[in-house]
C-alpha cells in the first residue's frame, strides 16, 4: 500500500505505518513489538510535557505528534493478529467518553468537577458489574512514583480522607523528616529507606494541597538544576578551574555565582 498525500491527516499516518510494518518495509519497525514499544511510549509523553512546558506551540505540535505515532503502531501490531485496530480503539474510547459524560449526552446533573468526578467512579463501578471494588485500585502501579503518589491522595480525598488545609500537612513533613534523622542517627538501614518514602510521600500530600502538580514541580526543579550547573561550570571555567579538579569550595562559589546572576536577570525581566 502506497501512501496517499492528499488523504486526511490521520488515514495518510496509518498507510504509512501499515507500510513501514508491510514485508519490504522499515526493519526497525517491522521488529517492533507492544513490549518493545513502551520505552519509546513514556519517552515521547515525557517530550510531549517538556514542550508543554517550554510553550512553543511548533514544538508541542511535533512532539505530540511523535506520541501519537505510538498508539498508530501498536493499533497497526494488534491488527496484524486480528486483536484489534485502530478503529476499533478510537469507536471503544468514542463509546466510553459517551457513556461516562451523561451529564454532556444525556440527562444527569454534574455542576463542577468534583460532581463529575464522583459520577465517572460510580460509572467505572457499574462497568465492572457493581461490585464493589477497593477504591485504590486501577490507580496503575507502572505510573512514576510521584504520579502515582499524588493520584492516590487525590482518590482518598475524595471521600473525606484528607487534611482540611496546607498547614497541617507541612506539620507532617517536618514530623517525617524528624523520624528520618533518627533513622539516620541509629544508622538503621531498612528504617531510612522506609522514612524516607514517607517524607517524600508527605511531601507530594504537601504540592497536591498547594494545588501543585509534584512530577511537574519536580521536573522544573531538574531543569533549573541542569541550567545553573552549566552555569556554574561557565563561572568555575571563566575563573580558570575544570570540573572534577577544582574544590567542592570553588565549586560553591561559582554555584553562588550563577544563582545570583539568574537572579538578577529574573528580576529585570
Amino acid at each position: 500500500m502506497s501512501h496517499d498525500p492528499q488523504a486526511d491527516g490521520l488515514s495518510r499516518l496509518r498507510q504509512i505505518v501499515h507500510r513501514l510494518r508491510a514485508p519490504g518495509g522499515c526493519p526497525w519497525d517491522r521488529e517492533q513489538t507492544h513490549q518493545s514499544l513502551i520505552p519509546h511510549l513514556l519517552e515521547e509523553a515525557y517530550e510531549v510535557a517538556e514542550a508543554i512546558a517550554g510553550g512553543d506551540p511548533a514544538l508541542i505540535c511535533e512532539e505530540l505528534g511523535d506520541l501519537l505515532l505510538q498508539p498508530v503502531l501498536h493499533a497497526e501490531i494488534a491488527s496484524e493478529s486480528g486483536s484489534f485496530d485502530l478503529d476499533q480503539m478510537a469507536h471503544q474510547l468514542s463509546d466510553k467518553l459517551i457513556r461516562r459524560h451523561p451529564h454532556v449526552f444525556a440527562e444527569a446533573k454534574a455542576d463542577d468537577s468534583s460532581a463529575v468526578l464522583t459520577q465517572w467512579d460510580a460509572i467505572k463501578q457499574q462497568e465492572k458489574g457493581g461490585k464493589p471494588a477497593r477504591l485504590l485500585e486501577g490507580i496503575g502501579s507502572g505510573l512514576p512514583a510521584l504520579m502515582r503518589a499524588q493520584k492516590l491522595q487525590k482518590k482518598a480525598a475524595r471521600v473525606g480522607f484528607d487534611w482540611p488545609d496546607a498547614l497541617p500537612v507541612l506539620a507532617k513533613v517536618r514530623e517525617e523528616i524528624g523520624e528520618l534523622e533518627q533513622a539516620i542517627a541509629q544508622s538503621k538501614g531498612t528504617a531510612i529507606e522506609e522514612e524516607l518514602g514517607d517524607l517524600l510521600f508527605s511531601v507530594v500530600n504537601l504540592a497536591r494541597k498547594l494545588g501543585i502538580e509534584s512530577e511537574a514541580a519536580l521536573a522544573a526543579a531538574n531543569q533549573k538544576f541542569v541550567r545553573r550547573f552549566h552555569q556554574m561550570q561557565d563561572h568555575l571555567e571563566a575563573a580558570g578551574g575544570k570540573l572534577g579538579e577544582s574544590s567542592l569550595q570553588a565549586m560553591d562559589q561559582a554555584w553562588d555565582q550563577a544563582k545570583f546572576a539568574e537572579r538578577k536577570a529574573d528580576s529585570s525581566d
